[in-house]
């Protein structure tokens, strides 16, 4: 058999590859690193986390944490590894950023049927099957390449930005407190509280500061999930204390008050030495990042190991290019997957390599698809990057808003959004997706 062409090994591009081998097809794994990396690029290893270390919420009232059990009951590489390098952040699945990759990678290479071609893709393969998962950080070639493909299409971007990191030892615990929101869970969250003043002088600093140049860059064009903290500020003066520094349900054990803002850091690695400023993407210049961010007064001796920076994220019109598959319509043989295709964020990408992978090894295979219905998580998000019906299409992270409502009544909102998980999980067991494993 030919092997199956997997371009990026990014999260859907490694979950792809995964899926494929696992199910006896050999692979192609085509990765630009180590030859080229983009600004966001720290390592040389698969999957690697660009904008956060958090995979969102694990619990399955959450439209993502349902997501992630339906993954993990099927066998997903990238849960597997994200579950192996858990860091505590209580009920967020946040990871060691590092070993996380390295674990994907490891699987990767070492497995007989997948071979890793390294260095740049520039051109789409002209014959066999293929899964394009290049992901947001696509190179200028290969962009052109695929607009090529669909020349009856507009090509579509936003931008996103990642936050930066700081070691544990320069952080003033003097000035600040470990807590979880409301007591829930463990504290597992570093929590810098600012005075009213403290943050009237930080918020107008936020707003005056230095951007650094991107071209095509304006505020609308920002994906809100992933809004740089400065874009935010100048919707108003209290829109961060209503956003990331939001202060409900964290007490200052020093006063016994809820402050007037809080900032919060999760732990980024294993050891505990870096953290992750929560809700601090940005695409301020370096030098006005530590400027600005050491006025947070735990902050004000912070170590940088790194800074934010901002990226474009091009995307397809998918709904008019791709079928429920992720298969290009007009071109079966070509299958695209991660953020390319609209899916908005780590899981949801993980989540379209996986489908893609799996209905294209049944094609193979001569077998009929698995169909994953709307019902479930990852059913949902494919149908809704396939819906003709949608106009205006939009990056999309998973909600319960495109799942089918419950044929019944129940009250209250997380109750609803347990019973609609239950649903889902209790269809994905009827599903023959794990028989067809080597």
């Amino acid at each position: 058999m030919e092997p199956v062409i997997v371009i990026g090994a990014g999260l859907a591009g490694s979950e792809a590859a995964w899926q494929l081998a696992r199910r006896g097809i050999p692979v192609d794994l085509r990765e630009m690193k180590p030859a080229k990396r983009t600004p966001a690029h720290h390592t040389d290893d698969f999957g690697e986390l660009v904008c956060s270390n958090s995979l969102r919420s694990d619990q399955l009232e959450n439209a993502v944490g349902l997501l992630k059990e339906e993954l993990r009951r099927m066998g997903s590489l990238i849960l597997t590894c994200a579950d192996a390098h858990r860091v505590e952040a209580g009920g967020a699945l946040a990871v060691d950023r590092y070993g996380f990759s390295r674990t994907i990678t490891e699987h990767l290479r070492s497995h007989p049927l997948i071979t890793v071609t390294e260095g740049e893709v520039t051109a789409i393969p002209e014959t066999g099957n293929v899964i394009i998962a290049s992901g947001p950080l696509t190179s200028d070639a290969l962009a052109a390449a695929i607009q090529g493909l669909f020349p009856e299409s507009r090509p579509l971007n936003f931008y996103d930005a990642a936050a930066p990191l700081v070691t544990f030892e320069s952080v003033d615990m003097d000035s600040a407190f470990f807590a979880s929101r409301y007591d829930r869970g463990t504290p597992d969250y570093i929590n810098c509280p600012m005075t009213e003043d403290e943050y009237d002088a930080f918020w107008s600093e936020l707003c005056a500061a230095q951007e650094a140049p991107v071209h095509g860059f304006e505020d609308r064009n920002v994906f809100e999930g992933c809004m740089p903290v400065e874009v935010m500020a100048r919707r108003g003066k209290q829109t961060l204390c209503y956003g990331p520094l939001k202060p409900r349900g964290l007490k200052d054990p020093r006063t016994g008050k809820e402050p007037f803002a809080v900032v919060q850091l999760r732990r980024d690695n294993a050891q505990g030495s870096i953290y992750n400023l929560v809700g601090f993407q940005t695409h301020l210049k370096w030098p006005e990042q530590k400027r600005v961010f050491s006025m947070i007064p735990a902050l004000h001796s912070a170590q940088f190991v790194r800074y934010g920076v901002m990226h474009r994220n091009t995307y397809l019109d998918s709904p008019r290019l791709l079928d429920r598959y992720y298969r290009v319509k007009k071109e079966p043989r070509l299958c695209f997957a991660g953020q390319m295709t609209g899916v908005e964020g780590y899981v949801e990408s993980a989540a379209s390599g996986f489908l893609a992978a799996v209905e294209l090894a049944r094609r193979l295979e001569g077998r009929p698809p698995v169909d994953f219905p709307q019902e479930t998580a990852v059913g949902a998000l494919a149908l809704y990057i396939s819906n003709g019906s949608v106009a205006d299409f939009q990056p999309m992270n998973v909600n319960f808003g495109i799942i089918p409502p419950l044929d019944h009544r129940v009250k209250g909102k997380r109750n609803k959004n347990a019973e609609l998980s239950r649903r889902a999980l209790e269809t994905l067991d009827g599903l023959d997706v794990s028989l067809d494993l080597l």
